[in-house]
């Protein structure tokens, strides 16, 4: 029997796909280690409020990624740095109560995005601002380690 080049070309396209896809078919999605992220995130979710609580500026410093952009509830956008100097003036900057809830972390190989809703009540540069939100968190993991690079919230709808 003779083949073609043609023919022969859509063998080796088959062997292929078959070669590639198969071993991927009846995998539940997500990897064994999307569980262990997930709780990373989720501990370091529940860290930043205790750190929120405490006025403890080296949480930021230590899991913000330094070019971190965060949209506010307020309208306004937050950088690592300008989270860090509003940490520095504790006397306008203040977090009384704090708690998120409905947190839900999702993995994506070396991203992960956080959902929760945060209950707070906080002296934001001298002004008392207290109401509940949405926020989403995303995370990339580098050499290992995760780090926060962007943060996006908006008030809860009432």
């Amino acid at each position: 029997m003779r083949f073609t080049k043609s023919i022969l070309t859509v063998l080796a396209i088959a062997l292929a796909v078959t070669v590639f896809t198969v071993p991927a078919l009846g995998k539940k999605p997500g990897k064994a280690g999307d569980a262990e992220a997930a709780a990373m995130i989720m501990q370091m979710e529940n860290a930043s409020v205790k750190a929120d609580l405490a006025g403890d500026s080296s949480f930021v410093e230590k899991n913000y990624h330094d070019d971190f952009t965060g949209g506010s509830s307020w309208g306004n956008w937050e950088t690592k740095k300008s989270i860090l100097a509003n940490m520095q003036d504790s006397k306008n900057n203040k977090t009384n109560s704090e708690e998120i809830s409905d947190l839900s972390v999702r993995i994506y190989g070396n991203t992960a995005i956080a959902t929760y809703k945060n209950t707070y009540d906080t002296m934001y540069h001298g002004e008392r601002r207290a109401r509940t939100i949405l926020s989403t968190d995303t995370f990339v993991r580098q050499d290992g380690t995760w780090k926060q690079v962007a943060s996006h919230s908006s008030e809860l709808a009432k």
